[in-house]
């Protein structure tokens, strides 16, 4: 494991602190630009001992739609969908907050698409959830990607109350 000098081990310190306490937008930063804090911390050994960290370094990358963080966390053995010590893991996070590149690259992965939140939502389920209370550009693209990754559409409410959303399921043969 690297050694760090004393600004960056106050740095990874408070990531730690942030991650666990889903920090999300603060932490953006660290997980952006060249070359990045998180991978060169995860490439140092500095999360071996940060498992939950680690996890939650993963649903912030989701969060924050950092595509390349994620693919190069979910290809060095962090599991697909990440933390959940907000309440929702990294997939439920990236359609909430309508990062399609994130969801694309999950599904690809086969991360489990009826995992539950805390409120007890699918992932489908958070993004029909969002797309009508707190719509954001392609999160009807994303319900039709997790729909025809299979996810199960039984519990989700349809109709929905938002026509936007319905005319989805009702183009897709759902309902």
């Amino acid at each position: 494991m690297k050694t760090l000098d004393q600004e960056d081990e106050s740095q990874f310190t408070d990531a730690i602190r942030g991650l666990i306490a889903g920090d999300f937008s603060r932490l953006d930063p660290l997980f952006g630009g060249r070359p990045c804090r998180i991978i060169e911390w995860f490439e140092a050994g500095l999360f071996a001992g940060e498992p939950k960290a680690l996890d939650e370094a993963l649903t912030c990358a989701c969060f924050n739609g950092r595509t390349e963080v994620v693919d190069y966390l979910l290809a060095h053995g962090v599991e697909a969908p990440g933390g959940a010590n907000t309440g929702l893991n990294g997939f439920h996070w990236a359609a909430n907050r309508g990062q399609l590149d994130v969801v694309l690259l999950l599904i690809r992965r086969q991360a489990p698409l009826e995992a539950r939140s805390m409120y007890e939502g699918t992932v489908l389920g958070t993004a029909v959830w969002s797309a009508i209370n707190e719509p954001r550009p392609d999160q009807l693209r994303i319900i039709e990607a997790l729909i025809k990754a299979g996810a199960r559409v039984d519990d989700v409410g349809y109709p929905s109350g938002s026509e936007r959303v319905d005319e989805v399921f009702r183009r897709l043969g759902v309902g």
